[in-house]
Formats: C-alpha cells, sequence, structure tokens
C-alpha cells in the first residue's frame, strides 16, 4: 500500500511564506513525476506545479515566480517552497505522484490527503 503524506500549510500573512512537505512510503517501484495541485472553495481543483523524476519543472501561471517545486528521490519526497503569499493563493493544497508499485504494472496515480492553506491580508 502506497501513502503520501503532506506537511506543512497552515496560516499566513500575506507576503509571508510557507514550505509544503509530501513524503510518499509502502510499496514502491519508482516515482515519476510529482506535483502539487489546489482547490479554492467554489473552484476547480488546479496545477500548481509539477516535477519529472530527472528534476524538470513547469508551473501554474499565477504562481510563476513565486513558488519553487523540488524533490529529494532519495526520500521520496516532494517539497513546494511558497514566497510572497497572496490571498488568492489560500486553498487546500493536493500532492500527486506517477508511482509504480508493482514490478508488472504501470504508474499509478496517488494523492495526499490534502494541506490547508490560508493567506489574510
Amino acid at each position: 500500500q502506497v501513502q503520501l503524506v503532506q506537511s506543512g500549510g497552515g496560516l499566513v500573512q500575506a507576503g509571508g511564506s510557507l514550505r509544503l512537505t509530501c513524503a510518499a512510503s509502502g510499496k514502491i517501484v519508482s516515482i515519476n513525476a510529482m506535483g502539487w495541485h489546489r482547490q479554492a472553495p467554489g473552484k476547480q481543483r488546479e496545477l500548481v506545479a509539477g516535477i519529472t523524476k530527472g528534476g524538470s519543472t513547469n508551473y501554474g501561471d499565477s504562481v510563476k515566480g513565486r513558488f519553487t517545486i523540488s524533490r529529494d528521490n532519495a526520500k521520496n519526497t516532494v517539497y513546494l517552497q511558497m514566497n510572497s503569499l497572496k490571498p488568492g493563493d489560500t486553498a487546500v493544497y493536493y500532492c500527486n505522484a506517477a508511482i509504480r508499485d508493482d514490478w508488472y504494472s504501470n504508474d499509478r496515480d496517488y494523492w495526499g490527503q490534502g494541506t490547508q492553506v490560508t493567506v489574510s491580508s
């Protein structure tokens, strides 16, 4: 059984910073792409940032230049450093990862439990 466990998040004032962490554990053969999504009340879930196994990154337009995604392949962990936070960044943040959990299967998409990030003005 594979689990993605998130930590970090919370309440911060506008202009502040937060760091989210997501660690994968369990029966893992390999992890390919990892990423972060977010969902604000009444809105659809949107991509925040993604990172390939080789370290190539992509970002949603609204967070470019403010957020940085990184990963530690030895620890099966992905991070999201969020700087210059705005009230519009308020949302529940979810990590996800494409994980091969069996030598004979393709990657499966796993999700973390979600973490609330609230940015006050």
